[in-house]
């Protein structure tokens, strides 16, 4: 059987003052890593759907209106690559809540020039292809 790459997608949330949320990753993937709410995208199911969903599956948070952002190619290992779409939202309730303990020790808002380390690997590839001014323009962040 062939391993092909995996499409994923990372969800950029942004509070009023412009921080951005983050979640400290447990498990054998990127584990004690901060990253983006987002996951992986089911059959028949759009990017945008997917990062509306796994947003309110892993931060119990309804959003609209995803704004694509970018992608990135990630090789984590000789079996492992995930092509990762990127999506700015506005979440429409509530304060973040970590609804999967098992996959997130927990969230937290941080600035996007500030962002703490270490970060999963699709964030600096991601900042490094299109720039900070970019993503804060085109996710229309303060």
């Amino acid at each position: 059987m062939k391993t092909r790459p995996l499409i994923g997608t990372g969800v950029l949330i942004f509070n009023e003052t412009g921080q951005v949320l983050l979640g400290k990753r447990l498990g054998a993937h990127g584990e004690g890593t901060w990253s983006f709410p987002g996951g992986h995208l089911e059959l028949n199911e759009t990017p945008e759907q997917c990062a509306i969903r796994e947003t309110a599956e892993e931060v119990g948070l309804t959003v609209k209106n995803p704004q694509e952002l970018g992608f990135t190619h990630t090789v984590f290992s000789e079996t492992k690559q995930y092509i990762t779409l990127f999506y700015a939202v506005s979440a429409e309730n509530g304060i973040p809540e970590n609804k999967e303990p098992d996959k997130c020790e927990c969230w937290q808002w941080f600035d996007l020039e500030k962002l703490p380390s270490p970060t999963f690997a699709t964030i600096p590839a991601f900042i490094e292809k299109y720039g900070l001014t970019y993503i804060k323009e085109k996710a229309q962040c303060r």
